[in-house]
């Protein structure tokens, strides 16, 4: 929905909006106390030990909770999302997209700008390295003009490298289609951007133009943080997640060893949806850069710098697990009916024979 002047006094909006800042109550604890809670001033009024009580589980000594100054900071929101013109979709309404709805740790509210009927439609998520070469920066465009032709809206997180190629990649096709004039009767060049950041700011700041060419194409931007919030180094994770959620599959375009990319793609393996790779991750040019990526991480780990998990989580173990190696975006749609591991196999097989 979006929210107008007389929504400010709509107690249960704001009370809805208060359970969504509390970023220690599970999604199903808000679901929970939004039928329990009858008004947001109730909720205000509740001690951490009545909390606690009702969600039946203790929390850490360093959670922090003073009820008014939630209520305060909610109403906030909602006065900045009334006058920004920033939608507001809530786990159970009917614009909530199903695909996300189905994820154990889905977001509780989604704040938006831009079309959110796209979120009902046919998605694919991409995302990749930062540090993307120029052989996957065209693969990335490439693939991503070719889903927004054939109607898939695409979905990435707006970063550096692959994830603005990808966006890059569907803004194209539109544009194209604009000169053709057919964009707007086919429904080509939709994108999704998810956002780690507040919902009225875009991060990298470098990317400003191309997330209001976003909103001119008729795609959506979409954050779980309210406008005003300040960003955090968790909310990277917690957006990569919602990538991984908005779509059925996640192709990953370059991600060496260590790679946010592969988090998403870890995400989207939990969440059942299929994850495949596309063929230049394994190309020549990115595995200069993988080489250089892994000497630094075995440096960093042999001194406590990063996990196990970030050294070890490389490609491979995707690929050995199942996940196919694609071409391209028909390549894609082949692969989906292929029968389970046909492809990663071969590569499997392939590897382990050049060693």
């Amino acid at each position: 929905m979006l929210p107008s002047q007389t929504d400010l006094d709509n107690d249960n909006l704001i009370l809805k909006l208060s359970l969504a800042r509390i970023t220690f109550l599970t999604l199903e604890e808000k679901k929970k106390f939004a039928n329990l809670i009858d008004s947001a001033s109730k909720l205000a009024l509740f001690s951490i030990e009545e909390i606690q009580k009702l969600t039946g589980r203790s929390f850490s000594k360093r959670v922090v909770w003073d009820g008014k100054e939630n209520l305060r900071c909610a109403k906030i929101a909602l006065n900045r999302c009334v006058i920004m013109k920033i939608g507001l979709v809530f786990f159970d309404d009917p614009e909530y997209p199903e695909v996300l709805r189905q994820i154990p740790d889905a977001p509780y509210l989604l704040f938006y700008r831009g079309n959110v009927s796209l979120l009902a439609e046919r998605t694919v998520s991409i995302v990749g390295t930062r540090r993307v070469t120029a052989t996957g920066r065209q693969a990335a465009i490439q693939f991503a003009y070719e889903a927004a032709n054939d109607g898939v809206c695409v979905v990435s997180g707006l970063a550096n490298g692959v994830d603005g190629c990808a966006h890059q990649g569907a803004l194209n096709a539109w544009f194209d289609a604009v000169e053709k004039g057919n964009a707007a009767a086919n429904g080509i060049g939709r994108t999704i951007a998810v956002l780690p950041s507040a919902i009225d700011e875009v991060v990298p700041f470098g990317h400003k133009k191309m997330a209001a060419q976003i909103l001119q194409s008729g795609g959506c931007l979409i954050s779980e943080y309210e406008p005003g919030m300040n960003i955090a180094n968790w909310h990277f994770v917690g957006r990569n997640r919602i990538i991984a959620g908005l779509s059925p599959a996640t192709v990953v375009i370059e991600a060496p060893a260590g790679s946010g990319a592969l988090i998403t793609a870890d995400f989207a393996t939990d969440y059942n949806r299929d994850v495949l790779f596309h063929e230049v991750t394994f190309g020549g040019m990115a595995e200069k850069v993988s080489d250089i990526v892994e000497r630094d991480l075995e440096a960093r780990f042999a001194t406590g710098g990063v996990s196990k998990y970030k050294l070890e989580n490389r490609p491979e173990k995707f690929i050995k697990d199942g996940a196919p190696v694609i071409k391209d975006y028909k390549d894609y749609c082949r692969a989906l009916a292929e029968m389970p591991g046909t492809r990663s196999a071969k590569i499997v097989q392939q590897k382990l024979f050049e060693e």
